[in-house]
């Protein structure tokens, strides 16, 4: 579907700079648009390559074991039915902290390794419907997903960092609204998984 909208987009784009005469300006805005992007992706690369450096740090010293234990009230409100010697856990507890330091790139691999040990989970537990070769979700995908979508974010790095590539006079500024969104978004996503949770 995103496919089709892109194509339609810059068809859309194209023929517009064709009856209007400004091709010219489609052109300087393609390239100079590559030359911000090729910018943005070198930044986001530093940005993202120290946090994710610090994230090994902090798993190799054992800081992610410890936050891991300390978040295990809030994994076990949010998933009950997960076991507790799951190693989905681990990787749920790296997802949030990572998230909530704003580093929604990091999050990826253990969002991804925690979907994965959920989907054996449901394996083992014989509950993994396939239905016209499509695997339906379980609850506590479904949950993950959620929360992980509605990310709580106490610093917005990846934001921060955007603000400041294209000029941003203070770009921390985003640091408070950006907490009560977050927050926000995270406190109804939470409403709203519980509630699902006690329908069939």
């Amino acid at each position: 579907m995103l496919n089709i909208l892109w194509v339609v987009m810059i068809g859309a784009g194209f023929l517009t700079a064709i009856f209007t005469g400004n091709m010219g300006a489609l052109s300087t805005g393609v390239v100079d648009s590559a030359k911000e992007a090729i910018e943005l992706c070198i930044t986001m690369l530093g940005v993202v390559g120290m946090w994710n450096g610090i994230m090994r740090i902090a798993e190799t010293s054992g800081l992610i074991e410890k936050w891991t234990k300390k978040m295990a009230p809030i994994i076990s409100f949010l998933f009950p039915n997960l076991p507790s010697d799951s190693p989905a856990r681990g990787y749920i507890a790296t997802n949030f902290i990572a998230n909530i330091l704003g580093l929604g790139w990091a999050a990826t691999p253990a969002g991804l390794k925690a979907m994965d040990e959920l989907a054996k989970l449901e394996v083992e537990r014989g509950n993994f419907a396939v239905t016209g070769g499509v695997r339906a979700a379980s609850a506590e995908m479904c949950t993950f997903l959620i929360i992980n979508i509605s990310s709580l974010q106490l610093i917005p790095v990846n934001m921060i960092a955007y603000r400041s590539q294209y000029g941003s006079a203070d770009p921390v500024a985003i640091i408070g609204p950006g907490l009560a969104a977050t927050l926000i978004s995270t406190l109804f996503g939470v409403i709203f998984v519980k509630i699902m949770g006690k329908r069939k």
